[in-house]
């Protein structure tokens, strides 16, 4: 996260202004949802302020009762489409205010509107923004092409301007973010579909192999060059299932073979290194398959090794 400095002349954290969402209508395993809450009680707030950063929790954007809806895929992606389009416009006021957003989720379809917020707000000063996606998943499906239906494999095509309107426009810019500015780390789960879309776009995307072939931090390297090659800065999108299930369990969508607990401290670590933070959320924490909250402990661990300056 960017810093200022005080008069002491000594740099000061951006404040943070802290997002819930808790929503798990684009996926089919309950209980992410319980993703902000698992966060909270694990002493997000607390950790950051000893960090001398301010926190601003302004609580949770309001999500629907999966119940409450009617049983069609049409009303499941109007009700996300809603959660998004309030979360894109508390996300670009935080920015707007000098404050870095940091979105608590919560299944990943949520990304839809925090990236679009943040693309609004930079747009509102001539800039583009990058997009660094850590995840096992591409999630770069439409309602087209995915086989599944859930929607929290499909933000990065609704940030790209494809599949469902409503959510594809919720930024003022379009498309939100552009293919040039955005890069995956991580990779080790992806569709056909997806793997097509990803070529024709012509997305870099790091898979799990070339972390094991060329480390960690080459990589990252790599990636943040993509994502800041002009534009503002970027948003770090944080899929805990990019952490192995070993050390992760406790996520909607667990694949084997993902990075260890010390490849994302390093990621955290290169990324503020890289002073290029904007914006920030981290999703799919599911406390129903956790194990004692180890995922959400993890999730606050980095969260605060990437906030260090």
């Amino acid at each position: 996260m960017s810093t200022g400095s005080d008069f002491s002349g000594r740099q000061a954290p951006q404040p943070v202004r802290l997002i819930g969402v808790p929503m798990d209508l684009g996926a089919s395993r309950r209980g992410v949802d319980m993703g902000p809450s698992a966060l909270r009680l694990s002493s997000l707030v607390a950790q950051l302020s000893r960090l001398g950063t301010t926190v601003q929790d302004v609580g949770n954007v309001t999500v629907p009762d999966r119940e409450s809806l009617p049983a069609t895929p049409e009303a499941r992606l109007d009700a996300i489409a809603a959660v998004c389009r309030d979360l894109a416009l508390r996300t670009a006021a935080a920015i707007r205010d000098g404050c870095c957003p940091l979105v608590v989720g919560g299944d990943h379809s949520l990304a839809a509107g925090s990236v679009a917020g943040t693309a609004t707000a930079m747009a509102e000063r001539g800039q583009a923004i990058g997009l660094l996606w850590l995840d096992a998943h591409a999630d770069i499906n439409t309602p087209e092409t995915s086989t599944s239906g859930n929607v929290h494999g499909m933000p990065v095509a609704h940030l790209l301007g494809l599949g469902f309107p409503p959510l594809a426009r919720l930024a003022s810019v379009f498309p939100a973010v552009r293919p040039e500015h955005v890069a995956y780390v991580g990779l080790r789960d992806v569709d056909p579909a997806e793997r097509e879309t990803i070529r024709r776009l012509g997305i870099r995307a790091f898979t799990m192999r070339d972390i094991d072939e060329r480390g960690l931090r080459q990589v990252m390297e790599e990636a943040l060059d993509i994502t800041t090659r002009g534009t503002a800065g970027v948003h770090l999108s944080f899929d805990l299932d990019w952490v192995d299930p070993a050390e992760a369990p406790g996520v909607g969508t667990p694949v084997q073979g993902g990075a260890t607990r010390r490849e994302a401290h390093l990621a955290m670590d290169t990324i503020c290194d890289s002073d290029a933070l904007l914006s920030m959320e981290v999703v799919e924490v599911n406390p129903v398959i956790d194990e004692q909250n180890r995922t959400a402990i993890l999730a606050v661990e980095l969260v605060m090794v990437g906030s260090r300056r």
